[in-house]
C-alpha cells in the first residue's frame, strides 16, 4: 500500500514538474529578472534569484517589489502544480529585513490549503544565511482550464 501512495505522489509530482515546464517557456517576467525554478512538486514550489545591481533602490537595498516578485512567482508555479490553472486573488507581505546587492534569495511556496476553486498558500524569502527576507500569504483562484495544453497530432 505504502508504494502505491509513493507512486502516486511520484506521478503528482511529475505533473507538476510537466506544468512548471509548460508555464516556463512563456515566463518572460521570471526569467528576465534572472529566477532559477530550483524545484517543484504537488503543492509547492522553490524558486531563486541573486540581487543585481540594478536591483537596488536608493538605501542600497534590494527594493521590495524584487522581493515580492520572487515571492509571487514562486507562488504561481505552486498554486498551478496541479495542472489547473490559477492566479493570484490577494497577496501580502511582510518585509523583515533587508535583501542587499549580491545576496542569493530563495522563495518557498507551500500549500495551506487549496479547494476547488481557490486556495491560500505560504511562501517564505530566505537569503543565502537562511535569514527569512520576506514572509508572504498568498490567495489564489483557479479560472478554468488547465495550465498544459493538449497537443493535436
Amino acid at each position: 500500500m505504502e508504494s502505491d501512495d509513493n507512486l502516486s505522489a511520484s506521478s503528482a509530482d511529475q505533473l507538476a514538474q510537466a506544468a512548471a515546464s509548460a508555464m516556463w517557456a512563456e515566463d518572460k517576467a521570471s526569467a528576465g529578472l534572472g529566477m532559477q525554478i530550483e524545484a517543484v512538486g504537488e503543492g509547492w514550489s522553490r524558486l531563486s534569484m541573486t540581487v543585481r545591481e540594478d536591483m537596488v533602490n536608493g538605501l542600497d537595498i534590494c527594493h521590495g517589489g524584487f522581493v515580492f516578485a520572487l515571492a509571487d512567482s514562486a507562488f504561481a508555479y505552486a498554486c498551478n502544480s496541479h495542472n489547473l490553472a490559477a492566479v493570484a486573488a490577494g497577496v501580502s507581505i511582510d518585509f523583515l529585513r533587508p535583501a542587499k546587492r549580491g545576496d542569493r534569495l530563495v522563495a518557498q511556496a507551500q500549500v495551506v490549503n487549496q479547494s476547488k476553486r481557490s486556495g491560500l498558500y505560504d511562501i517564505v524569502v530566505r537569503n543565502q544565511m537562511d535569514q527569512v527576507i520576506g514572509q508572504v500569504r498568498g490567495r489564489s483562484m483557479r479560472i478554468g482550464g488547465p495550465v498544459i495544453k493538449e497537443q493535436t497530432v
